[in-house]
This record gives C-alpha cells, sequence and structure tokens, in this order.
C-alpha cells in the first residue's frame, strides 16, 4: 500500500498511531511500528529525559521507523525537541502550538515534522515554515479537538497545501480509510483503536470503556473555556458539564479534571478520571495485536478500493 506518505516515512502501510499522553509509549509505538505503520511516542508534558528513555527503549523492541509527539505547550518543550534529534528519531508530529522554532534544527538533523492541525490555516502556516506533511484532525477524535469533521477538514486542506495530508478524527476500519483515501488523503491517523490493541498498557478497566461504549457514549468538556475535549461519558464528564452550564470559571473546572487522564489510564478510575476516546470508540468490539489490527485495517480498504488508482 505504497503512498506519499509511505515513501516519506519508510514504512510498509500509510497508518499512524497517535501520539496520545499516557498511552502512547514505547511498547505500543515499538509495536505498530513493527507491524508495518508508524508508531509514535507521546512525550505530553513529560521532562526530557523520560522521552529519552522511551526513545531508546523503543530501539531496543524495534529496527523500524518510529516517532515523537510533541506538545508544544509542554514546559519540557525545547529540551525535547532536542532529544529528538540528539537521539536520531526521524519522525516527529507536533500539537498544540507551532514548531516553527525548532524547524531549522529538525531540518538540519534530517527530522521529518508531521504537524496536527484542525483548520485550513495553520495548515498553509505549517506547510510555509516547511512541514513535510499534516495531520488534519477532525472533531471526532479524542483528547483536544477543533470544530470541523473530518469529512469536511480534509478535503479543504488538500486543496489548500502542496504536502501530504494525513487523515485523522473518527476512522475505526477499512470504510473510513477508503473514504479518507477519496478525500485526498495520503494516510491515516488513528487513536482510539491503538488504546484497545494487546500492547496497549492502558488500564483494563479503560480498554473496557472503549469496548463497551455505544453511539451516543461521546462527551465534549471544556466548551466554555476554549480547550474542549472529547471524552466517553462517565460521572466526571457529567459534572464537568453540569458545571459549565452553570457557568463555573476556568480554574473551577481545571480542577475538576487536573490528573484525570492519568487516573484513568494508569489507575483505572473510569468513573471520575478523563476517558479521552473519539466518537470511533463505539466501533471497536474486540482486541486485537497490533499487527492484527493493521491487517485488518488493510484488507479492509483493500477490498474496497483496490485498483482505484490510490496506491499500487
Amino acid at each position: 500500500m505504497k503512498t506519499e506518505i509511505t515513501e516519506i516515512l519508510g514504512i510498509e502501510y500509510p497508518i499512524i498511531q497517535g501520539g496520545m499522553a499516557w498511552v502512547a509509549e514505547h511498547k505500543l509505538a515499538a509495536a505498530v511500528s513493527n507491524a508495518g505503520g508508524l508508531g509514535l511516542i507521546g512525550a505530553a508534558s513529560a521532562p526530557a529525559d523520560w522521552v529519552r528513555d522511551q526513545v531508546r527503549k523503543a530501539k531496543e523492541l524495534t529496527d523500524k521507523p518510529f516517532g515523537v509527539n510533541i506538545m508544544l505547550m509542554s514546559p519540557y518543550a525545547d529540551d525535547v525537541a532536542k532529544v529528538i534529534v540528539e537521539e536520531g528519531v526521524k519522525v516527529v508530529t507536533t500539537g498544540a502550538g507551532s514548531p516553527e522554532k525548532y524547524m531549522k534544527m529538525w531540518k538540519e538533523a534530517g527530522v521529518k515534522v508531521i504537524p496536527v492541525v484542525a483548520s485550513v490555516a495553520l495548515a498553509k502556516r505549517m506547510e510555509r515554515c516547511g512541514a513535510d506533511a499534516i495531520v488534519a484532525e477532525g472533531t471526532e477524535a479524542g483528547g483536544h479537538i477543533g470544530e470541523n469533521t473530518t469529512m469536511v477538514l480534509v478535503p479543504q486542506v488538500v486543496d489548500a497545501v502542496n504536502i501530504p495530508v494525513i487523515a485523522a478524527g473518527g476512522i475505526a476500519d477499512g470504510r473510513g480509510m477508503a473514504a479518507a483515501f477519496m478525500l485526498g488523503a495520503r494516510g491515516m491517523q488513528l487513536g482510539t483503536g491503538f488504546v484497545v490493541t494487546k500492547e496497549s498498557q492502558v488500564h483494563e478497566n479503560y480498554k473496557n470503556s472503549i469496548i463497551k461504549a455505544k453511539d451516543i457514549d461521546s462527551r465534549v468538556t471544556g466548551r466554555s473555556t476554549g480547550h474542549p475535549v472529547r471524552v466517553l461519558r462517565n460521572q466526571m464528564a457529567k459534572e464537568y458539564i453540569k458545571k459549565e452550564q452553570e457557568g463555573a470559571t476556568f480554574e473551577e473546572l481545571e480542577q475538576m479534571t487536573l490528573g484525570g487522564l492519568r487516573r484513568a489510564v494508569v489507575d483505572g478510575d473510569v468513573v471520575t478520571g478523563s476517558v479521552m476516546a473519539g466518537q470511533s470508540a463505539a466501533m471497536f468490539k474486540e482486541v486485537l495485536t497490533c499487527k492484527e489490527f493493521i491487517e485488518k485495517l488493510v484488507s479492509e480498504t483493500d477490498a474496497l478500493i483496490k485498483g482505484a488508482g490510490f496506491y499500487e
């Protein structure tokens, strides 16, 4: 399944695993890369030493390309950006800000830079500053989101830039991948689907919440603060939204979710924790290995569009 994305990244399939905070650690990243996709280590707000350790551990498990996702609002972003170069990481995806100040350093080191965007304007800006590709992430995605859906965002970004576009948000199977190809994407990024794989280190309670999710279980918290986050419906989400409607301050709302993702992912608190997941959660009903999941995605996509000219 060759596209511009597989050529740029040196991978077998144009499938990227999202760099999810507390979820995307070295074991998952290595498993995805070994299965032919591109695994990512999610740096989130972690210090540089943690990221360095994760990169080295991933190298012990795979000789395939993998990358690191940097949340640019992290207080450690400058240090993590240097670790990318020092440890020879070849791909970096970015979110929550602009990577422009790191571009020269990364480019000189041969790093492929792929920003995650939720708007056409940001996609254009990222192309101008030297991005190799763009992840256009629709509002169906889990965690921090924009407003445009994948269906309308991807073709607009494809039309606006001359670099390859990777679709993200709501993709769960071959039908979603085929649709993304038709919209003009040359690769896909999936998050929720990799959370429930066997290699994922998240707490079983977290995985089970996704497996049991129904189509009506997705909620968006934080719209009133300007920082919307998609989660699965639970006690925390219900209370948060209620407080939002009552006009709670940003500080009060922030206090409710402090440490919430870690509680859910690591401790298994899916009642008062933040169970971030995309709207695609309701489409996952079994736990597969990363290899099984990727092969399923590819075979389903092949059956739908093989020979349509989108890839060889």
